[in-house]
């Protein structure tokens, strides 16, 4: 994490007023002042400015393979079932990046760190979801072009994915697709619009983070090679969207 998040994370002060310390040489790390705003911090390391010592919030970073049955919520006015009826209480402060719609199965990124979940989920940052999607027919490839260049979903919204068919027969067709947008039930939307129906539908991956060695309700912390590999794939992307709007 960047010196200047951590100290505003910490609750010293405003992330502008981080930026100022630093820059004013009132921080050190182990002993030693750093005056880069771009100074990545260590989970071991000691932080202090002005001498006192500070610590970061204490952020959380989990994986979990949803199954079908379930909704993404925390709690239900219908009394349907929650993702939050499987996790252990501990686990309930953790919010999920995003959702998955309650037939649908397959990765969710649960944090407490605000930051990462805005990063991963607003739509001008464009992160990929990638998902394994079987539908109730062949498709063509025609239908795979209306797909990538955008389907009109709703008025004055287009939906549009990346496809490649994996397997197919005549009776259905096992589809990759590869979002950038976090419409409403959209896969589903579009292959409806294409007049077909979705069989399954399962997210195998989010960003750098997949579903790799996970089973339907398990869950499993974060590596931190897996969130430093997380990090770097944001920052490339929110460096390249603040350099297009320069």
């Amino acid at each position: 994490m960047r010196i200047n998040k951590y100290i505003a994370q910490s609750g010293t002060t405003s992330r502008r007023k981080a930026d100022e310390l630093v820059l004013e040489g009132r921080v050190q790390v182990n002993g030693q002042t750093v005056t880069m705003l771009g100074f990545e911090i260590r989970r071991k390391d000691k932080v202090t400015v002005d001498g006192k010592l500070i610590k970061g919030q204490n952020f959380e970073y989990f994986r979990f393979y949803k199954p079908a049955g379930y909704i993404t919520t925390s709690s239900d006015e219908k009394g349907r079932k929650t993702i939050y009826d499987i996790l252990p209480e501990e686990m309930h402060k953790l919010k999920p990046v995003g959702r998955l719609d309650k037939d649908s199965s397959g990765l969710i990124i649960l944090t407490n760190d605000g930051d990462l979940i805005y990063e991963l989920t607003h739509p001008s940052i464009k992160v990929s979801k990638v998902y394994r999607v079987t539908i109730d027919c062949k498709i063509t490839n025609a239908e795979l072009e209306t797909m990538a260049k955008g389907i009109e979903i709703e008025k004055g919204k287009i939906a549009y994915a990346d496809v490649r068919v994996i397997e197919s027969t005549n009776a259905k067709t096992l589809l990759e697709m590869t979002l950038y947008q976090g419409m409403n039930r959209q896969i589903r939307r579009m292959v409806e619009f294409l007049g077909h129906n979705v069989i399954s539908l399962k997210r195998i991956r989010h960003a750098t983070i997949d579903i790799e060695g996970l089973k339907k309700g398990q869950f499993k912390p974060l590596k931190p090679k897996q969130i430093r590999e997380l990090r770097v794939y944001l920052d490339k992307i929110v460096n390249i969207k603040e350099e297009e709007n320069a």
